[in-house]
């Protein structure tokens, strides 16, 4: 099973590495025939080849079984037309990654502001506001004077009906809820269309609630009860600030894991940014990525029935789990005592244990 690391900027190394020898340590102990493969990508890669992204490491991701992908830095970066375009964005449009999940809970012995909180931000992960990415040609921001700005935001039928099926399904899969988070009061053409397409959806799914939350409401509701929300359904930009709320909520967002998927291909890549203002000083909170990587092992799993591999994935997030339940072997972001490489090391041993 052909696994490509892709550490990026920042502290991507450091947690890319924590990554990497925790699956060395569930190879072994599973059997599962893990084959690492490393590539620069980011600030390394523009440095050696003049792109943050080249091309035969983006078409290596099709041959990989499971690509994990380090934090990138994309504000320091030349102009698109200079480098390329950024790896999150190039990752997420040659494969058509339209769903964005960033599950969210509370965790024993996590110091968070939220104590009863197990929820998924389902995203729409390629539409939205976000202007890099949501044409097929050209930005959809613009400016026709230099006094004025403005964002074309696409939403279209089939992305919100795709999105929509995978949020059902999660529900299914979890408590049978889906919270669908809009402004449709106020864009009523857009979010409109997207609510109006959820909802068709819904009706296929009989067995799972749908309940309908303005998003300035769901953001406030998100703090006062957020043990009352199973699967959060989103737009892109509503999804990208509500799953950030909620990694907070639960303890930072070190523990911010999320996978991007289509229908036939997925990346782990942990929601936070590449944090170089402490790069290499041993500080980073490896866990989100780990757990990213995590979740795209079940991924993997469970599109292909593997019992080894779902097992395996389930054993990783419980030695996880273990391990920043106890003080002694806590990270240092949220009052720990260990670094990120100890920190690794604390699950490895987890791990075989």
């Amino acid at each position: 099973m052909k696994l490509l690391i892709l550490p990026g900027d920042g502290i991507g190394p450091e947690i890319t590495d924590v990554t990497r020898r925790s699956l060395t340590a569930l190879d072994a102990r599973f059997g599962l025939g893990f084959d690492f493969v490393e590539r620069d990508i980011g600030l390394a890669s523009l440095e050696k080849t003049g792109r943050v992204m080249p091309d035969d490491v983006l078409a290596e991701i099709a041959e990989a079984d499971a690509t994990m992908l380090g934090p990138v830095d994309s504000f320091v970066y030349p102009p698109e037309a200079e480098c390329g375009a950024s790896p999150s964005k190039a990752v997420r449009t040659t494969y058509d990654l339209f769903a964005n999940i960033r599950p969210s809970r509370s965790r024993p012995g996590v110091p968070s502001m939220a104590k009863d909180m197990d929820l998924v931000v389902v995203r729409e992960n390629t539409e939205g506001f976000y202007a890099d990415r949501n044409m097929f040609m050209g930005n959809a921001e613009i400016m026709p004077t230099p006094e004025v700005a403005l964002s074309i935001r696409k939403i279209t039928v089939a992305g919100s009906r795709r999105i929509a099926k995978v949020a059902f399904d999660t529900a299914r899969t979890r408590r049978k809820k889906v919270t669908v988070v809009h402004k449709a009061n106020v864009l009523k053409v857009t979010d409109g269309l997207f609510l109006e397409h959820v909802r068709d959806v819904g009706k296929d799914y009989p067995d799972v609630e749908i309940e309908e939350v303005i998003i300035d409401a769901m953001a406030a509701l998100l703090i006062r009860r957020p043990e009352s929300f199973d699967v959060v359904l989103t737009t892109n930009m509503y999804g990208d600030i509500l799953s950030d709320e909620a990694a907070e909520l639960s303890g930072g967002l070190g523990f911010g894991a999320s996978i991007n998927a289509s229908d036939t291909h997925a990346v782990a890549q942990a929601a936070h940014g590449s944090a170089p203002d402490i790069a290499g000083q041993d500080l980073a909170n490896p866990i989100a990525h780990v757990l990213s990587s995590q979740m795209l092992l079940a991924w993997v799993a469970g599109r292909g029935g593997d019992n080894q591999l779902a097992n395996a994935a389930a054993h990783l997030e419980k030695a996880v789990d273990k391990v920043i339940s106890t003080p002694e072997t806590q990270t240092k972001d949220i009052g720990g005592p260990l670094g990120t490489r100890a920190f690794g090391d604390a699950i490895i041993t987890a791990i075989e244990e």
